[in-house]
């Protein structure tokens, strides 16, 4: 396929005769032609071995079209192909923009579904267990009817389709298809249900979307024996693969929750209240209520200081710790007696739950705090109103190993951020690739070099833990928002420093402020993007997934190298880890990870080729220490200036044009 490919980037391909404009990008046809390449080469590997996988890296910079450069080879090959992203953002354009363009061009209908997590769609057998309780309150009872009436049109149960239907609403959760109370085909509502039908139309598609979440959660069944949505495939692709290691850290270990606890003592009282008679339904609740008391109790002899613990060490200084864990395996193993003893179906399903949250604690809470697996790092989360507890593989390599690497064919890895100093080497180390994945790197297409400039103070402005920083930076943040008149994203790498610089600035700004949190994300991205002039300040999800062209977001300031917190009993393991590995923590491992973060933050400013713009990073460490070199090597290639006269002045030299013209 590999000349079908080349002819549909051609400048007199059919890509070509459907864009006005169009003008083929070298970048993009590499890639294509190494995705094209994987897929059609004739697969010799064994089913079930480490090396069965064929393995492409790709870091394609914004700019490239990475999108239609797997999608096209991917469609063209004839084979079924799983594209699997971090963000419902990018699903959305590929559903909506890019497989509908390469429908267009290729004057075919493309066989491609988009399957989201279960939790996104409506549970039939909830939902009426929900409209028979005998305690809905009046106050949903609007909200109520309008779900009955989406239901006699709704051909999927997204709740997508409910535009009115908010974020927080309590509603969705009482009704969701959630995985850990589903019935499966013991369900009275199986021939109607919505997750099945999807199961049917998702073995029929050539082309799934899928998230990371959905794609690891179906890997993990699928070796523990169970289906679950995706049909085999012959090829994935992740696309946004710099979340890969982080997601396969969450389903290859295991957790407890207090919530999940919650969430089965609820289920319990329902199912009790509308199918058992008056003295065995007042029985049962009693008993999940009893439940949810134990571990009630449980939860309070952790600390009320919210975050993330060593577990082992706090057990060590419980004297009574294996007492308290066995009382509440015993309060569970009772409740699976009871539940069983109520008839099959939906109660085999609850009894099952409690089975597994009874396992899942043995895991995560050993009653010999000496006796556990070395491989795990073993961590509490102290949250507003809840504990929970987990078990972390210290390493994602083997299980990737084992479950991907052996089962798929064809597996393309691709982001804009997988490199750092322009090499692949701390990315495939951590995801357990060997020599044989290919790699590729392909920079951005976008006119840096002219039309950006990277802003590092000079060596006076004091580093980040030397006293004076925090009013430094107000004042540098201050300074730099009235050369780029306002139009900036402040990213942060804490809360703390982000609320200090949001208090100095109120009042102080002849421009508006916008601070995350006082809105929700998307409310605060469209203000930003209308008010040309504001100021957004935020943290964490927003240095990345902010796709703002134009003038709106003509600086990206940072405040500082973006750390980990060594403190994190992941991040301590890990580190760890490393050194027992004979390597340097430091470098192996944190300064790589800081910078993929930062060049996500920084890959902010310049969305499309007509932007321009200014990245400042308010920390001179990047010239005052060894490893500044490392994030400066990762910069995208703009001139660096030091001073502020020059960043008023490329200020001057961008607004000239448009002062011209006028």
């Amino acid at each position: 396929m590999e000349q079908s490919v080349q002819a549909f980037f051609s400048k007199d391909g059919p890509l070509a005769a459907r864009l006005a404009g169009y003008e083929p990008r070298p970048d993009q046809v590499r890639m294509a032609r190494a995705v094209d390449e994987l897929l059609q080469t004739p697969h010799h590997g064994t089913a079930g071995q480490p090396d069965f996988c064929r393995i492409l890296v790709v870091e394609a910079e914004t700019g490239v079209g990475k999108s239609l450069a797997y999608l096209a080879p991917a469609v063209l090959s004839g084979k079924r192909v799983v594209v699997s992203t971090a963000t419902i953002n990018l699903q959305d354009q590929l559903i909506d923009k890019e497989i509908p363009l390469l429908s267009a061009v290729l004057g075919t209908e493309i066989d491609a579904l988009c399957v989201k997590g279960r939790q996104n769609y409506l549970c039939l057998y909830r939902w009426y267990q929900h409209r028979s309780s005998p305690q809905l309150s009046l106050v949903n009872e609007e909200d109520d009817s309008r779900i009955e009436q989406w239901l006699e049109s709704t051909e999927t149960g997204d709740r997508a389709e409910l535009a009115w239907l908010t974020d927080r609403s309590p509603l969705w959760p009482k009704i969701s298809a959630l995985s850990h109370q589903c019935f499966g085909s013991d369900c009275p509502e199986y021939a109607s249900c919505f997750i099945s039908r999807l199961r049917k139309k998702a073995g029929a598609a050539r082309l799934l979307v899928v998230n990371h979440h959905l794609y690891f959660s179906d890997l993990v069944l699928r070796q523990q024996g169970y289906g679950e949505l995706l049909p085999r495939h012959e090829a994935v692709v992740f696309d946004e693969a710099h979340h890969l290691e982080q997601v396969a850290t969450t389903f290859f270990g295991t957790a407890f929750g207090q919530y999940q606890v919650y969430d089965l003592a609820g289920d319990i009282v329902r199912q009790a209240e509308s199918d058992l008679s008056p003295e065995d339904g007042d029985r049962i609740v009693a008993m999940a209520r009893g439940l949810k008391q134990r571990v009630d109790l449980f939860a309070g002899l952790f600390p009320a200081k919210r975050g993330r613990f060593d577990l082992l060490g706090f057990v060590r200084a419980q004297d009574d710790w294996a007492q308290q864990v066995q009382s509440v395996v015993d309060a569970l193993q009772r409740c699976a007696d009871q539940l069983a003893a109520c008839g099959a179906d939906v109660w085999a399903a609850l009894t099952e739950r409690c089975d597994e949250l009874r396992r899942n604690l043995l895991v995560v809470a050993p009653l010999d705090p000496e006796g556990h697996s070395a491989s795990h790092v073993y961590w509490y989360e102290r949250r507003e109103r809840s504990i929970s507890l987990s078990a972390t593989p210290v390493h994602v390599a083997d299980d990737l190993q084992r479950t991907l690497y052996a089962t798929v064919p064809n597996c393309i890895l691709t982001s804009a951020t997988l490199a750092t100093s322009n090499r692949f080497d701390y990315f495939c180390r951590q995801l357990g690739l060997t020599e044989t994945a290919m790699t590729l790197q392909l920079k951005s297409p976008f006119p840096y070099r002219e039309q950006a400039l990277i802003y590092i103070p000079d060596n006076a402005f004091p580093e980040p833990a030397q006293p004076g920083y925090e009013a430094a930076l107000v004042d540098k943040v201050f300074e730099l928002l009235a050369i780029s008149k306002g139009r900036a994203l402040v990213l942060f790498t804490s809360f703390k420093g982000m609320d200090a610089v949001a208090a100095a600035l109120t009042g102080r700004l002849d421009y508006p402020l916008l601070v995350q949190g006082t809105a929700a994300r998307s409310t605060l991205l469209s203000r930003f993007r209308q008010e040309k002039a504001s100021v957004l300040l935020a943290v964490a999800s927003f240095w990345e997934g902010v796709d703002i062209p134009g003038e709106s977001l003509s600086a990206v300031l940072i405040d500082k190298l973006p750390f980990e917190v060594p403190s994190d009993p992941v991040v301590q393991a890990r580190m760890q880890a490393v050194d027992h590995e004979g390597g340097n923590p430091f470098f192996d491992f944190q300064v790589p990870r800081a910078v993929l973060t930062l060049r996500q933050g920084v890959g902010r400013l310049m969305r499309s080729s007509r932007d321009a713009g200014l990245i400042a990073l308010l920390d001179t460490r990047l010239f005052k220490k060894r490893y500044g070199k490392v994030f400066l090597d990762s910069l995208p290639p703009a001139p660096i200036v030091r001073d502020t006269e020059s960043v008023a002045r490329f200020f001057a030299g961008l607004a000239a044009p448009a002062a011209d013209q006028d």
